[in-house]
């Protein structure tokens, strides 16, 4: 699908700050006005259709050359199958603020569904993100985030792959990775949400480039 549906003000926010094609808004231009004039003085607001409820932004989705997004500077985030969308979304928002090279994703879930766009608040048009059949050749290191891993560093130029929430890594990633690392936790803690995984390897051990 070329046009994609974002929800409420943050989201056009921050397609409009990171170069989103804006198709269409509807919603309350004044009250839009105002959390503009409060959140975003930088913008300058497009067109906005007068229509009762929440802001409903629909912009086109750009295209992502997967290659190319695997030569920008940076980790690259892989969430291999994860089933809620509202956790895709907050995965590719700690990627955008890290500064990771791009999102991939494979599954079921679509990382640019409505939800999923919700819970990144729109900063999929901050990063490159897409969803994949499977992980593409690249000459990146593959680690796999896996409690059955050692506790080092994660190499800053690397492809880090978080499994499902509940089954998390497959045993063909597992096994294809060139490192397996875990997140430090408290004894009796088994396991932590997808997107807070995410954010405790990107900003807790990823070497500095």
């Amino acid at each position: 699908m070329d046009v994609v549906t974002l929800e409420g003000f943050h989201a056009l926010k921050h397609a409009l700050r990171f170069g989103a094609e804006i198709v269409d808004v509807a919603g309350d231009p004044d009250e839009a006005a105002k959390l503009a004039a409060e959140l975003a003085p930088d913008l300058t607001l497009p067109p906005i259709r007068r229509e009762p409820g929440e802001l409903v932004t629909r912009a086109r989705r750009p295209h992502v050359d997967v290659a190319a997004a695997l030569r920008r500077p940076g980790p690259v985030v892989y969430l291999e199958g994860p089933r809620r969308l509202g956790n895709v979304g907050a995965a590719i928002r700690v990627a955008a603020a890290a500064g990771a090279a791009a999102v991939l994703t494979s599954g079921d879930s679509d990382p640019w569904h409505p939800v999923a766009i919700r819970g990144a608040a729109g900063l999929q048009f901050a990063v490159p993100v897409a969803r994949v059949d499977a992980l593409p050749p690249s000459d990146r290191l593959l680690v796999a985030i896996d409690p059955e891993g050692d506790e080092r560093p994660v190499p800053a130029h690397a492809i880090l792959a978080f499994g499902s929430e509940r089954y998390g890594l497959t045993a063909t990633v597992l096994e294809a990775a060139d490192a397996r690392i875990r997140i430090p936790m408290r004894p009796g803690v088994s396991s932590l949400n997808l997107a807070t995984a995410v954010a405790a390897v990107l900003y807790g051990f990823t070497e500095r480039a």
